[in-house]
């Protein structure tokens, strides 16, 4: 692994986090500051955490930290889908909302990955 864009984890938020922004900016107006920016504000954190934590994979403890932030964003941003999904009709939330399940999946793998055995 060269680059956090090795991870297939990082590539998955990226995705995700671009589809999310897409679709909050179809929130009514009065929304998009309020539900939109905070589900933006939280997809966007889960690739964020993971590039940061890459950055101090060196000292593994730091890394799981950052993961374990990556992952509660996860957690965070499936709750905003949720909310999303009960208050609007967007066709597109419930693929959104099983990706993000699946990307928590990942990412729990993966701390415990590293936990057992990352090399510092």
């Amino acid at each position: 692994m060269k680059t956090y864009k090795d991870l297939d984890i990082y590539n998955l938020a990226f995705l995700y986090a671009v589809e999310v922004h897409k679709i909050s900016l179809k929130l009514p107006k009065f929304e998009l500051y309020e539900q939109g920016s905070q589900i933006r504000r939280s997809s966007k954190s889960i690739k964020d955490n993971i590039v940061e934590g890459y950055g101090r994979r060196t000292y593994k403890q730091d890394f799981i930290k950052f993961l374990i932030y990556a992952h509660a964003s996860s957690l965070e941003c499936y709750s905003q889908l949720e909310m999303i999904d009960e208050l609007y009709d967007f066709p597109e939330i419930k693929e959104l909302k099983h990706n993000y399940d699946k990307l928590g999946g990942k990412i729990y793998s993966f701390i415990q990955y590293v936990e057992n055995n990352w090399k510092t």
